[in-house]
């Protein structure tokens, strides 16, 4: 034996050469594409619950005992399971099938197949069967373990992209009601509902703010108030965001139609998500520089009736809020998915040169934000473009600056 190398002795020797072997197991390609397509189409992923952490776990209690196969967890479930596990409150396991024993020996007779382990029961096979035994268990299924759950995360965040994606794209091509005079009414309890009224372009005519729910009840008051500001202004269509307060809201509008059947008007529950967002945003501080942050949502809310694409790009797509789990999954990946939708949509609705925002202007292809700024401020000091050859002067001397 060389004991200037640590083998002092036969056994020694052969516990060097057993991990030799199970690191050139590691290493075989095909026998563990082979094994890991095995156990994706027959594995089991069990969770349980932390010990000592139901009561902080009690959002994740469908999984304290849960288990299904690891080829069908569909894709939000699949993303709570990790979200309980990096919260530290659910405990994930993964077998390599329902009957464990009889498929871990399957898997470690395929390990000594690659050996060419023999049934001659000689010293040598039977150490041969034990190296593959323990490659198995201690090699080979943990690594594969890993790379099924990175997998499960990997397909999982895929598919609430893609369905992230769908559902924004619905939502920017939601068909518009038009160039309607709108009231959008941002429903709240306690701080009232706020009131804002655009023009059929979207420019901001005038804003309230009315309280009808409690703790103020001032639900006739609101009426009339509501009453005065659509009549004076000739309004078409009422918006109301779907958040809190907007059944009570809603509710509210209904009284009104019905007491005053003369004023000829509509009225739709829209989707709010982001408008608290655009509120807060430079942008909306630009667009509104004196409007209080509260009445510029109410503003959101209307004109995302009258145009939902037009308004809508104004507002990071993330927090639109139409998809599950977005904190979970690749934040890279998300945002590139979610801009391209918004692009795809912008480009294949087209925009009007002589209404679009810079938000909305910037989205087409092939126009810059500064572009986009100078192609709105050259519209706001000499009215229209009247022509195609018109834009493309300006955007030209744009590029050029």
């Amino acid at each position: 034996m060389n004991t200037d190398l640590g083998v002092n002795d036969v056994n020694a020797a052969l516990e060097g050469a057993r991990h030799i072997i199970m690191e050139q197991l590691s290493e075989q390609a095909e026998l563990l594409a082979e094994l890991r397509e095995r156990v994706w189409g027959n594995g089991v992923l069990a969770a349980k619950v932390v010990t000592g952490s139901e009561q902080a776990a009690a959002k994740f209690q469908d999984y304290f005992a849960y288990n299904e196969s690891i080829a069908k967890i569909p894709s939000h479930r699949a993303l709570a399971l990790f979200r309980g596990r990096n919260e530290n409150l659910l405990a994930l396991t993964l077998t390599p099938a329902v009957d464990e024993t009889t498929e871990h020996d399957y898997c470690t007779a395929r390990v000594a197949k690659q050996l060419n382990v023999k049934a001659d029961a000689s010293p040598a096979d039977a150490w041969l069967a034990e190296t593959a035994r323990m490659a198995w268990r201690i090699k080979l299924f943990t690594r594969i373990e890993l790379d099924l759950l990175q997998r499960l995360r990997e397909s999982a965040e895929a598919e609430a992209i893609r369905v992230f994606s769908a559902n924004l794209k619905d939502l920017l091509l939601a068909a518009p009601a038009g160039a309607k005079t709108t009231m959008g009414l941002d429903p709240g309890i306690r701080t009232g509902v706020k009131v804002a009224v655009v023009d059929a372009t979207g420019k901001l005519l005038a804003t309230d703010t009315i309280y009808p729910h409690p703790p103020q009840k001032q639900w006739e008051q609101a009426i009339a108030r509501l009453a005065k500001l659509i009549a004076e202004h000739q309004v078409t269509l009422v918006s109301i965001g779907n958040g809190t307060g907007s059944r009570e809201t809603d509710q509210l509008v209904s009284e009104l139609m019905q007491q005053h059947p003369d004023l000829r008007f509509s009225k739709l529950v829209v989707s709010e998500a982001g408008a608290s967002v655009y509120s807060a945003s430079e942008l909306a501080a630009k667009e509104f520089p004196e409007l209080d942050v509260s009445l510029r949502g109410a503003v959101s809310i209307a004109r995302r009736l009258q145009d939902p694409l037009a308004e809508l790009v104004k507002i990071e797509p993330k927090a639109i809020g139409v998809g599950q789990y977005q904190h979970d999954v690749n934040q890279v990946q998300l945002a590139k998915g979610l801009d391209a939708v918004v692009e795809d949509c912008v480009n294949a609705v087209g925009v009007d040169v002589n209404t679009a925002s810079v938000a909305l202007l910037k989205r087409v292809s092939g126009l810059t934000a500064s572009v986009s700024e100078n192609i709105v401020a050259y519209r706001n000091e000499n009215g229209s473009f009247k022509n195609r050859q018109s834009v493309k002067k300006k955007k030209k001397s744009a590029t050029l600056r």
